[in-house]
């Protein structure tokens, strides 16, 4: 990632690093300049090179106005870094002479718009070919109403008309809680796309930059599903009416599916985030036992799809822990890990427990909810 990009010499000096400890400097995009990863975990780092100096020498003949020399120019950069939580220190020297100091913190990295664009490897499966032909059509504003159409048509289907525009509705104040959150940190955003039998889609050409971005704007959106619940669960009690119920408990049900531990879902975002801040073997087996003990909870209350995909999403975070030093994302640090985890499985209970509630009442259709988590 992107650690520090300043002046020098009128040229552009780039520091790239990762908490893995490899860090290189470039200097109008050369590189001149690198640490290897060290087991040490040292935070404070030299990077020294040189560039050259071209001065002109006066001279006494006629036809000659000057001589050029050329003479080496020492610079030295100087960094201290601390990760979690995130803090760099920097002074540049150029030729012993102390040209510029300075700081950053999250906030400055939050902000930030890398000069050079992080390349993923993309692996070539059907759901990436989907993805690369949605990304074709979506500048198109018809693609918009056209899937809002699809989506209406298939939950219409399957439910009545009416209850098919306010679960249409429950998605896009879902996906307007993604949007909440990416304008909080500054990013331009490309507007909802609704997706029949998949949901939605909160969309933005902009990259995140730290792990807690990833968290903020992943459950923010089924914070505003369980707010939206929340809110249809007190019109029932207003009214009576079971319409409210319905939909309380359906749309529950949907934002809880998103908070499964599966990429590309939003729990797959939120938990692989916390997860992979950890820096250490005790992480790891926190996030074992995490995943152990929802299982556990989930089989226990008869919710065996639940534990199931929730096993098979943390398998699949556990896997990929050891590459987490390789990310660009800035790690959460302590404080942001436990926050992150108490949000998550705080939205996690309100969902289980609305839709518990309702399957309770006695009424067949709103028991479905549970039932499915139960299959």
């Amino acid at each position: 990632m992107e650690l520090l990009n300043i002046e020098c010499l009128g040229k552009r000096l780039r520091l790239e690093g990762s908490i893995a400890g490899w860090q290189q400097l470039y200097w109008d995009n050369q590189l001149v300049s690198q640490k290897s990863a060290s087991a040490t975990d040292q935070a404070f780092h030299i990077h020294s090179f040189e560039l050259t100096r071209q001065t002109s020498i006066a001279t006494e003949t006629e036809n000659t106005s000057a001589n050029v020399s050329v003479t080496p120019l020492p610079v030295r950069l100087e960094i201290d870094v601390n990760w979690q939580p995130f803090q760099l220190d920097y002074c540049l020297l150029i030729d012993d002479e102390s040209i510029t100091q300075g700081q950053r913190t999250v906030k400055d990295i939050e902000r930030q718009t890398p000069e050079v664009a992080v390349v993923k490897n993309q692996k070539i499966s059907v759901v990436g070919l989907a993805s690369l032909g949605f990304k074709l059509l979506k500048s198109a504003k018809v693609v918009k109403v056209l899937f809002a159409g699809a989506s209406v048509a298939a939950y219409s289907w399957l439910f009545s008309f009416q209850f098919a525009l306010a679960l249409i509705g429950c998605l896009v104040f879902h996906e307007y809680g993604h949007i909440r959150a990416m304008k909080h940190f500054g990013m331009k955003t490309k507007g909802i796309y609704l997706i029949p039998f998949v949901g939605g889609l909160a969309l933005s050409d902009e990259r995140i930059n730290t792990r807690w971005q990833d968290v903020y704007i992943s459950i923010m959106g089924p914070t505003f599903g369980l707010i939206l619940s929340i809110i249809c669960v007190g019109l029932y009690w207003i009214t009576g009416n079971v319409f409210f119920a319905g939909l309380a408990a359906f749309n529950a049900l949907l934002n809880l599916f998103n908070l499964l531990p599966i990429l590309p879902l939003d729990g797959g975002h939120i938990l692989k985030s916390i997860s992979f801040s950890m820096n250490s073997l005790i992480g790891l087996i926190a996030c074992i036992l995490g995943a152990a003990i929802g299982v556990f909870i989930s089989y226990s209350l008869g919710l065996a799809l639940l534990g199931f995909l929730l096993l098979i999403g943390s398998v699949e975070i556990i896997f990929e822990w050891r590459g987490r030093h390789q990310s660009h994302l800035l790690p959460l640090d302590r404080y942001g890990q436990i926050f992150s985890t108490v949000w998550y499985l705080l939205t996690v209970a309100g969902l289980v427990g609305i839709i518990w509630y309702f399957a309770g009442s006695g009424d067949e259709m709103l028991a479905i909810p549970l039932q499915i988590l139960g299959s």
